[in-house]
């Protein structure tokens, strides 16, 4: 297939940090082939300079959005109100098939332009209260890490910018290629969670030798075992009202999500490591049977788990 071309939409002020994020992503190649056409675009070339003065070039103006195949907003500054001449680029590129993605702060921007709403769309958790202010239409959800509508993309952080880059290049050109380049950045190819994970919370150690953060660890590395609430409750000396409460508090989602989300992402990584049997994995990550792991797999993925061995995946 054709590389895509990619716009990384540049603007005064710009974070260098998250610019760098997207921009190595999208610049890097597969056997020595580019897996996209990066283009740096900014409204006024001439006024390219981020925080300390840092100068990136730009390739060209909004013109360049015309034959662009995504766009990527990264970060804004949300009390900006962008000019009307970028809005309509931005609309007029997501009205012609182009993905249009937002990271961090970059959904202000796509928010701004009307594409958000009625959808759903998340931010940095910092922005929850002024973003549900000023976009009343737009179905905020702040837990996720990052959210796919249709041609519309939205991240939380910045480390969640790098979450939804992946995925692009996961609905592009499926699981390898983008397995192939997290390992070369050195990340998890798919993180599972939401951003409570990374919001601080106090976790109070509620007996002398546990915690709840011991406890998660401890399940992490043995998912094969049955879990129970109250069980579990027991070993923290809590009550399982007080458990389900500090359960959620330290990963955002209930103890099932939690180590289904778990049991998946393991799966994940044995279908793609060896040749096991999907019987065998079903067993080796928790599972009563193979069916329940394809149900709760097909259900995540919308494939099987064979399918995604092949390297097949389909677009959530």
């Amino acid at each position: 297939m054709t590389a895509p071309i990619v716009a990384l939409l540049l603007y005064p002020d710009f974070n260098p940090f998250q610019f760098a994020i997207p921009h190595r992503v999208f610049s890097l190649n597969v056997d020595d082939k580019p897996l996209f056409h990066l283009k740096i675009v900014a409204e006024n070339p001439d006024c390219c300079y981020g925080e300390n003065d840092i100068y990136v070039p730009a390739d060209g103006d909004l013109r360049l959005l015309e034959q662009a195949d995504m766009v990527i907003a990264f970060g804004w500054q949300p009390e900006k109100m962008p000019s009307d001449a970028l809005k309509q680029a931005l609309i007029r590129a997501n009205q012609r098939g182009a993905l249009v993605a937002g990271l961090c702060y970059g959904a202000y921007l796509l928010a701004y332009s009307g594409l958000l709403n009625g959808k759903e769309a998340t931010t940095h958790w910092l922005g929850e209260a002024d973003f549900a202010k000023r976009f009343p239409a737009v179905k905020l959800s702040i837990e996720a890490i990052y959210i796919e509508q249709g041609s519309l993309m939205t991240s939380a952080g910045t480390a969640a910018a790098l979450d939804c880059c992946l995925a692009i290049i996961r609905r592009t050109y499926g699981v390898k290629i983008a397995n192939q380049i997290a390992r070369i950045l050195v990340v998890s190819p798919h993180r599972e969670g939401g951003q409570a994970q990374f919001i601080e919370q106090p976790i109070a150690r509620l007996s002398p030798s546990e915690n709840m953060s011991e406890l998660l660890a401890q399940m992490q590395q043995n998912l094969k075992q049955d879990y129970r609430i109250d069980a579990l409750a027991r070993r923290l000396n809590m009550s399982r009202s007080t458990f389900t409460r500090h359960f959620r508090q330290a990963t955002g989602v209930s103890l099932t999500e939690w180590l289904i989300a778990l049991r998946l992402q393991r799966g994940r990584e044995l279908l793609e490591s060896t040749d096991l049997g999907i019987e065998h994995i079903a067993s080796e990550i928790g599972f009563h049977s193979a069916t329940a792991f394809r149900q709760h797999f097909r259900k995540k993925h919308r494939v099987s788990p064979r399918a995604w061995r092949r390297g097949e995946c389909h677009p959530s």
